[in-house]
């Protein structure tokens, strides 16, 4: 095993403890609809955060115009697939589709985290703790899920830790067959992971915290906070 990819394992411990914990937390009392939505959206702040400062400025600094086409696209095509299956899991199979859904979802975060750490460490940690957050919520979400269902704890707990391991299967085959690309094929990737990580806020972090009509002023405004704490540590490293 490579160096680097070690790198990419070791920082993959956070999001796969905090998605354990929040589906721990959610297995014993399901957090309140107002505090989801507050979540999302610091999620979304942030994720969005790390696109705007760490990823597009090294897709435009070394642009060229095909591989940021082919990429760009790329990424919004496998979203769209994966929103068109997670649909048909989920109607067609209560909460054996939405997990399901979930693993997908949790896969794809972390093959994107594989991929940022080869634009650069600082990039691939602030990316990392991007989507940790939003695992967060996701793992909230599945495991508040399971437990209306009846599911007993222990399987609650069970079913988000082999959700967490699906983000270290897909950081390391991110991390490793992605290892030592250059150029052209690099610019394609930045522009697959921007479009994957915009899609993730724009039509599921915050179409989902806007459902239900709860949101409020403070739930907007962590949106910003979020995107602001990623900004303080762009400035600070």
């Amino acid at each position: 095993m490579s160096e680097s990819l070690q790198t990419i394992l070791t920082y993959t411990l956070i999001p796969i403890v905090v998605t354990i914990i929040g589906g721990t937390i959610a297995a014993y009392r399901t957090p309140g609809e107002k505090t989801r939505i507050t979540v999302q959206h610091f999620a979304a702040g942030v994720v969005f955060a790390a696109v705007a400062l760490e990823l597009l400025p090294e897709l435009v600094t070394n642009l060229r115009i095909l591989p940021l086409i082919i990429g760009f696209s790329s990424g919004v095509a496998l979203m769209l697939v994966v929103r068109w299956g997670a649909e048909k899991f989920e109607g067609k199979q209560g909460s054996g589709g939405l997990v399901i859904a979930a693993g997908v979802d949790v896969f794809i975060d972390g093959l994107l985290m594989g991929v940022s750490f080869d634009v650069g460490l600082k990039t691939g940690i602030i990316i990392t703790i991007a989507l940790s957050i939003e695992l967060l919520f996701l793992a909230l979400s599945v495991a508040s899920s399971l437990a209306k269902e009846g599911k007993s704890k222990s399987r609650i707990i069970l079913t988000t830790i082999i959700l967490s391991l699906l983000v270290l299967i897909g950081a390391a085959i991110g991390g490793s067959l992605l290892e030592g690309i250059h150029g052209s094929a690099l610019e394609g990737i930045i522009a697959f992971a921007v479009a994957a990580l915009l899609y993730l806020v724009t039509e599921e972090l915050l179409v989902e915290a806007h459902k239900g009509g709860q949101d409020s002023a403070f739930s907007t405004t962590m949106f910003f906070v979020g995107f602001l704490i990623v900004m303080i540590l762009e400035t600070a490293t």
